[in-house]
């Protein structure tokens, strides 16, 4: 367990670290090393409980079909599962996002002010002052572009989700995904629906259908070649250089 006392808390400049294990590849950036270590933590903790519900449920990290809650389960399980259900996929399609959050959550939970974990795409922020957060395509006609997030009083997602860039499984030939809300386990589940259902641009007007009903999302964005299409409320859109170094991947 981290305490207060092994880490100084009152250094006002940001601090950011690159963070991997296992599959999980993060970014973590907040106000001091303190809340650094406590969001290391937390996804160590959750991770090790997903780890150990898989060892004994075989089936879970297969299954491309939404999975209803599960008696004696962990409390991230059930979770990921009451997601999966809202947007027709599979639980493991919630994993990255849901990681993000509890991270952010447990920082704040110390006091943190200024608290963001990119997990391979999916971000979670607490943040008490503006960001952009730069969306990579990998398409000369949609590059360069980043989303003006304002500073918020609780925990905001952006997970995305592409059929042509990462590791992560998709159905689709999307450039990129990108789907907004404060409940992140939702947000990723609802990018890998979407992915799913785009193969032209031709298809986005219908994939948004599936979001009608969710109540938690906010708003939506998906890259198919020169074609942008957006649904709900999102933030503003700006010119940015998204370095692809910066990039993370992984759950």
């Amino acid at each position: 367990m981290i305490t207060q006392q092994k880490l100084l808390k009152n250094n006002s400049k940001l601090k950011k670290e690159h963070f991997q294990l296992k599959e999980t590849i993060a970014t973590i950036v907040a106000e001091n090393d303190f809340y650094i270590e406590i969001a290391k933590e937390e996804i160590e903790n959750r991770r090790n409980d997903i780890e150990q519900f898989i060892k004994e449920n075989k089936d879970f990290v297969g299954a491309l079909k939404p999975l209803n809650y599960i008696k004696n389960a962990p409390e991230i399980i059930n979770k990921m599962c009451e997601s999966s259900v809202k947007l027709n996929v599979g639980p493991m399609a919630t994993v990255a996002g849901i990681i993000a959050e509890y991270a952010v959550k447990a920082m704040i939970a110390d006091g943190a002010k200024h608290a963001i974990v990119d997990n391979g795409g999916d971000i979670a922020i607490f943040s008490d002052r503006a960001i952009n957060v730069g969306i990579y395509t990998g398409n000369i006609y949609t590059d360069g572009f980043a989303l003006k997030i304002e500073p918020k009083n609780q925990i905001y997602g952006v997970c995305t989700s592409s059929g042509k860039i990462g590791h992560s499984l998709s159905f689709g030939n999307c450039d990129a995904v990108t789907v907004l809300s404060h409940n992140l386990s939702v947000a990723d589940a609802a990018a890998t629906a979407l992915g799913n259902l785009v193969q032209t641009r031709r298809d986005i007007k219908n994939a948004f259908n599936i979001l009608e009903d969710v109540d938690e999302i906010i708003g939506a964005v998906i890259f198919v070649g020169d074609h942008v299409g957006i649904w709900g409320k999102i933030p503003r859109i700006i010119r940015a250089d998204v370095p692809y170094e910066l990039i993370t991947r992984g759950w």
